[in-house]
């Protein structure tokens, strides 16, 4: 086994320790999320909070999103931004082996004259 293919297995091992152990070690905790938090957090400080403005979406549809939809659509905003991401590292990694190429052949080329 490659030394590379030991740091990738070892390096999923270790995220899938910081994802699970919180679960086990912590069990009677709320994993809540951060706007809950803050918003928690303003009402302690401010007492009663009123916010400034409503989502887009709730205005345009005059209601307030189900929790599925707001899933949905974090999910979407998060493959799009994997999908730039992973197309970017792809292109970098398709830059070097051309470089690298490139660079060979040149290196052969002065090597004949």
């Amino acid at each position: 086994m490659s030394k590379n293919k030991k740091t990738v297995i070892l390096l999923l091992v270790a995220v899938v320790l910081i994802a699970v152990v919180p679960l086990f070690a912590l069990k009677e905790a709320k994993f809540g999320g951060s706007d809950d938090a803050g918003s928690v957090m303003v009402e302690e400080i401010h007492g009663e909070y009123e916010p400034w403005f409503t989502p887009v979406l709730e205005t345009a549809l005059n209601r307030e999103l189900p929790g599925e939809v707001e899933s949905l659509i974090f999910c979407i905003q998060t493959g799009i931004g994997v999908g730039i991401i992973a197309f970017l590292m792809g292109r970098f990694v398709e830059r070097k082996k051309w470089t690298d190429k490139l660079g060979e052949q040149a290196y052969e080329t002065l090597q004949e004259k």
